[in-house]
């Protein structure tokens, strides 16, 4: 009969030897190796050393204690599932733990079975982890005319040189509209690079301010702000090895500029709060919708910066000039998005196809990928025509419900007077209705006396 744990290494950190003892003998009858240790920092060691299938960590022993350990792992990047021991009575320190990315907890006195459940529990969840893990890499494997969609002449040249760049560790400045697939290229060239089988790090700069991006990208110190109580690497650690991918890199400060312009001509840096130099082994590359040659011929980006950035450049071309790309677009995203598990891939009607390939898309590829979703949705998974489209453009789809709207008065008839009137009539009661019946505020929105309010 195979026991719950075999084959499994779990490392052990409590204070009190009775305790650890204790649950060794306990895990070590049900087949799991276990390693004991003492203290927080012992624990740490363990487990980066060990890569445990779970860990088991007191709350209460020498520093730095079990809710310190388990921030400093998660800082660190590990995923092992940590069950962190507490009280019975410890609400807010189980709630902490669990926020802090605790896998579970165990309230003392211990319940045998209560805690080999849960050990089995997290070591099946981390191989699980782990096998998803496997899956995730293989994927990422595959080849990269599977992820890049389009036979087009514009398209074809955003493959020639990805072919002729992904080799070297050049800085490539990806260009062009949103929704143009431009993180897709950085995949691309990474995983075709020598450099495919280390990580591919994505940070979106305009997603987070100035104060956090900078120790989002370099990382830093212990003690070098408010609330950094350990130290944490940034994404240009993360990514060592790999490619660091810097979306909407238009919109860094310039006190930011300055720090990745150092980066790319020294490939050292600094974690914020430390002045240790560290190597930045690590290909870059960066994208925009903006012109950053006009931005810095006008100030707004420092020209140097930008011309480090720009030793290869790769613009992808808006969905509009690649229009013949569009029925094997909506081919993928009718595979990709099925209406219910197991289902068919809805088809779509020749007058859809048209309406879909004479339209611009502002919103480019991701626009299309939205309006073919929620088409599938509409037509429940059947044949989707124009009227499930509404082009996935708001004003598009307000547009549509406008000219239903006039349709509707125009079959009131009655004259343009009588429809004015009623419109404003509607109007004014929809404004009154928004504002809470607030006569004023509506009077003001409209630019209108109060006193011509029904």
């Amino acid at each position: 009969m195979a026991l719950m744990l075999e084959g499994s290494l779990v490392v052990v950190a409590d204070d009190e030897p009775s305790i650890r003892e204790a649950l060794k003998d306990m895990l070590e009858d049900e087949g799991a190796q276990v390693h004991i240790v003492g203290s927080g920092a012992e624990a740490i060691v363990a487990i980066e050393q060990h890569e445990p299938d779970v860990a088991i960590l007191d709350v209460h022993m020498p520093a730095p204690d079990g809710l310190a350990t388990l921030q400093r792992l998660r800082d660190k990047g590990s995923d092992v599932p940590v069950l962190i021991i507490t009280a019975q009575d410890s609400s807010t320190v189980t709630i902490e733990a669990m926020q802090r990315g605790a896998y579970d907890y165990l309230a003392k006195p211990f319940d045998l079975g209560e805690i080999l459940h849960t050990v089995q529990r997290a070591v099946e969840h981390r191989r699980l982890t782990r096998r998803l893990a496997d899956l995730e890499r293989k994927i990422d494997r595959r080849d990269p005319r599977d992820i890049m969609i389009g036979s087009s002449p514009p398209m074809q040249q955003v493959y020639k040189l990805i072919g002729r760049v992904a080799a070297s560790d050049a800085t490539v400045l990806i260009t062009g509209e949103s929704g143009t697939g431009k993180e897709l290229v950085a995949q691309v060239l990474h995983r075709t690079s020598p450099r495919g089988d280390g990580p591919f790090i994505a940070v979106n700069c305009a997603a987070l301010p100035e104060t956090l991006l900078e120790s989002e990208l370099f990382g830093h110190e212990k003690g070098a702000f408010t609330g950094a109580m350990a130290q944490r690497k940034g994404r240009f650690e993360q990514a060592a090895k790999g490619s660091l991918f810097l979306d909407e890199i238009g919109e860094i400060t310039p006190a930011t500029q300055k720090k990745l312009l150092r980066v790319l001509q020294e490939r050292t840096f600094e974690r914020v709060g430390g002045n240790t130099p560290v190597k930045a082994d690590v290909r870059v590359i960066a994208a925009t919708n903006r012109d950053l040659l006009a931005e810095s011929q006008s100030g707004r980006f420092r020209e140097d910066l930008y011309y480090r950035l720009n030793v290869v450049n790769i613009h992808m071309p808006p969905l509009r000039d690649r229009k013949e790309d569009i029925p094997l677009l909506v081919d993928h995203f009718l595979q990709k998005h099925r209406f219910g598990a197991g289902s068919e891939a809805a088809r779509l009607s020749e007058a859809a196809m048209v309406q879909l390939s004479t339209y611009d898309w502002p919103g480019n590829v991701r626009q299309l990928e939205n309006t073919i979703e929620r088409a599938v949705v509409l037509a429940q998974g059947g044949l989707i025509g124009p009227d499930h489209l509404l082009l996935g453009d708001a004003d598009v789809a307000r547009d549509q419900v406008l000219v239903r709207a006039f349709d509707r008065l125009l079959d009131m008839g009655g004259g343009l007077d009588a429809m004015l009137t009623e419109v404003r009539r509607r109007l004014i009661a929809r404004a009154l209705d928004r504002n809470a019946g607030d006569r004023n505020a509506v009077a003001r929105n409209l630019g209108i006396s109060e006193s011509d309010l029904p």
